[in-house]
């Protein structure tokens, strides 16, 4: 199919996954409602469901500004309403004066529960207040049993999504130039490091892209992809706007502060 051509060879089983709802939607007359997405999949999703006729879809994270987001597909007769995404904000206070809080510590904390990634969307950590939004159906179990952080006792409660807080952490855009899009040098241009120092944080298992851990100095990147290099922050190559008379690419990129 067409759809493949436009996308990664690893990326292969969550397209054929879209496929698979949308083949459900499409014979069971049954709305799907999927887990959070990050935002490669949602691109994926828009891909698949662009030229689909029949159907209705859409997604949601809670606020405009959501990051990861659930998916619903629909047959074309359905409303989508907000609720349908069944997304439960719950929300936690803690003692900052006294104990630092990641986003790291709670969502490691979290995932010690064994409940996988892709029922919690955004976390905000900030002003000694933790914020999730979170899966409706493990939004229960989640209070009764993710009771500590840390040093610091839990008390996690069902808040109205008009509560999101708005994170402070701000995308730094830059434009500057590479001599290709290989992961060691969008790194090494990121990061301000040696080209070196990047490929040993790749081959080390220390990078991820699009939440994916890549261990290959060499994989080349695409605009929308999102970096992680552990313990230094995440940053996104958003756009490749030409190349220089000697051949290098012009690229945008982000990086969270």
């Amino acid at each position: 199919m067409d759809i493949y051509q436009h996308f990664r060879k690893e990326e292969r089983p969550f397209i054929d996954q879209v496929l698979s709802w949308r083949e459900d939607v499409t014979f069971k007359y049954q709305r799907k409602l999927s887990d959070f997405l990050n935002p490669r999949e949602q691109m994926i999703v828009n891909a698949v469901m662009g030229n689909t006729s029949d159907l209705v879809y859409g997604m949601e994270g809670g606020a405009e500004t959501s990051e990861r987001k659930r998916a619903i597909i629909a047959p074309e007769y359905e409303m989508i309403e907000k609720d349908d995404y069944q997304i439960t904000l719950l929300e936690a206070s803690y003692p900052d004066k006294f104990v630092t809080l990641e986003h790291r510590d709670v969502l490691g904390a979290f995932m010690s529960l064994g409940i996988r990634r892709e029922k919690v969307g955004d976390l905000v950590v900030q002003d000694g207040t933790i914020q999730m939004t979170v899966a409706s159906e493990i939004s229960d179990y989640i209070k009764m049993n993710l009771t500590g952080i840390k040093k610091s006792t839990i008390d996690f409660q069902e808040k109205p999504l008009t509560d999101l807080m708005e994170s402070r952490e701000k995308w730094i855009t830059r434009e500057t130039t590479v001599s290709s899009l290989r992961l060691d040098v969008i790194v090494k241009e990121i990061y301000g490091m040696s080209r070196k120092k990047a490929s040993m944080f790749i081959e080390g298992g220390h990078v991820k892209v699009n939440f994916r851990t890549v261990e290959d100095t060499s994989f080349s990147l695409e605009p929308g992809d999102l970096i992680s290099l552990r313990g230094k922050g995440r940053s996104r190559l958003d756009e490749v706007t030409g190349q220089t008379k000697k051949e290098k690419y012009k690229i945008m990129t982000a990086k969270l502060n």
